[in-house]
Parts: structure tokens; C-alpha cells; sequence
């Protein structure tokens, strides 16, 4: 994988941080990409001596920046072989009917519109190549539906269409589409579900060992690096003590 270039969206925490962290240790060249100036210049200076590192600050929400931001990369690369599409959100747990609306946009704009925003973005550095790999970060609340995630199963169903629809969409030019759907992961998810409530964050985590955003990286390199001919499509990652979006072995 020497010498090839990944865009991390959602860079600065959790899964983006842990696969930028892993991507490195295998020299692949990292444009990271969040929303938080201080923490990319931190991460920037951690892994700087391994690969070469470009950083982008912008909201992936908001698609004059995305792009913007994504096309100022054309003086300084020509080419971007990977694209991890890991920025996302949780806003609140509650039935439809008492949901704030403001939540529901939030996450419609971050997990479906920046999405696609980014990807758009991002294809004119892959297309001339006939070569690239696109993966999106689902969850498993993308694959069925629980109680009071409404909004959010919805945006995570959205993700899984997306998916399917871009692989059929670029196949003939040659660049894999594939999805990573994981379970729990013990990241800032809960903490910014709950709004910052530690103590709410904290019980979700409680008495069990949930994925850690690690193993999550773990399966995303070895997505890509495998062969040109295959394409890890789809995948479905779960702690053993998940058995679905609901039933947990606390």
C-alpha cells in the first residue's frame, strides 16, 4: 500500500482517529479532514514522520466548504486512492414524536447530505485513475431498526443505499464501493447522543466489553489491501456480546 493516499473524513476521534493511526504504521498518506483545527495539528504532528499528512478543517455538513476545501487540494494532489467516509452522528434518544426536529436535521445533514457531499467531492481525484476504494461507515442501526432511533436508523438505512447504489453507479470505472456496518463501539457516540450526559454515556457501556475503535480499524485496513480483483462489499461488525441492534449480554 506504499505510497497510496487516504481522505479520513471525522478524522480527530474514534474510528477516523485509530484508522489514521493504523494507516500510517502501513504508509499510506493521510488527508485528514474534521472540524476541530487544534486536535488535526495535534494528530498532524503525531503522525507526520510516518507519511506525509494534509489536513482539512471543514464541516461536512456544509457542502460550499466540502467542497471548497476538497478541490484546494488539487495544487498539492493529484490523486486519492482511498476515501473513508467515517464522519457521523448521533442526536438524542427518543420516540418520533417527542424528537427534536433540530436534532433530526443535524443528523440527516452529517450522516446522508455530507456524505454525498464529500464523495462528489472526492471522485475527480479518483475517476481519471480507473482505480480508487470508497468505504462508508454504516451501523448496524442502518441494517435494522430499534426503538427510538427513527431518525437515526433512517440516515444509517440512507448510508446503506447509498452504498449499494454508488458500487452499481462506478463499477465500470473500476473503483470498489464498500460498507462497514459496526455495532457498538466504545467511542464519543454516546457521549454526544446524550449531549454530553457522562453518566448516560457511561451506563451504555457498562458490564460489557463493546468493539473498541481499534478493532474497527483493523477491518478497515485489511478492506483495503486486499487484491484489485476483490472487493469487500459489505460488512457486518459486532462484539460478541451483541447478537443485534437491540440484545446486548450485560
Amino acid at each position: 500500500m506504499g505510497n497510496k493516499t487516504a481522505l479520513i473524513t471525522g478524522a480527530t476521534s474514534g474510528i477516523g482517529k485509530a484508522t489514521a493511526q493504523l494507516f500510517a504504521q502501513h504508509n499510506i498518506n493521510l488527508i485528514l479532514c474534521g472540524r476541530n483545527a487544534a486536535k488535526l495539528s495535534d494528530l498532524k504532528q503525531e503522525l507526520c514522520t510516518l507519511v506525509n499528512v494534509h489536513t482539512l478543517c471543514f464541516d461536512v455538513s456544509d457542502e460550499t466548504a466540502v467542497f471548497a476545501q476538497i478541490n484546494s487540494l488539487k495544487t498539492t494532489h493529484s490523486r486519492i486512492d482511498i476515501l473513508l467516509n467515517n464522519a457521523g452522528n448521533a442526536h438524542g434518544r427518543s420516540t418520533f414524536q417527542e424528537g427534536d426536529i433540530n436534532d433530526y436535521n443535524l443528523m440527516i445533514d452529517v450522516n446522508v447530505k455530507g456524505l454525498i457531499y464529500v464523495s462528489k467531492a472526492v471522485l475527480p481525484f479518483m475517476l481519471p485513475y480507473k482505480c480508487g476504494h470508497i468505504i462508508n461507515i454504516g451501523s448496524i442501526a442502518g441494517q435494522e431498526v430499534y426503538e427510538q432511533g427513527n431518525v437515526y436508523n433512517a440516515s444509517k438505512f440512507a448510508v446503506d443505499a447509498l452504498t449499494k447504489a454508488m458500487r452499481i453507479d462506478l463499477i465500470k470505472e473500476k473503483i470498489k464501493v464498500s460498507q462497514l456496518n459496526p455495532g457498538a463501539v466504545h467511542t464519543d457516540f454516546s457521549l454526544i447522543r446524550f449531549k454530553g450526559d457522562e453518566d448516560k454515556a457511561a451506563k451504555v457501556y457498562e458490564g460489557w466489553n463493546p468493539l473498541q475503535a481499534k478493532d474497527v480499524a483493523d477491518v478497515i485496513h485489511f478492506m483495503v489491501t486486499r487484491p484489485a480483483h476483490v472487493n469487500i462489499a459489505d460488512v457486518l461488525l459486532l462484539p460478541t456480546a451483541q447478537a443485534n441492534a437491540y440484545i446486548i449480554d450485560k
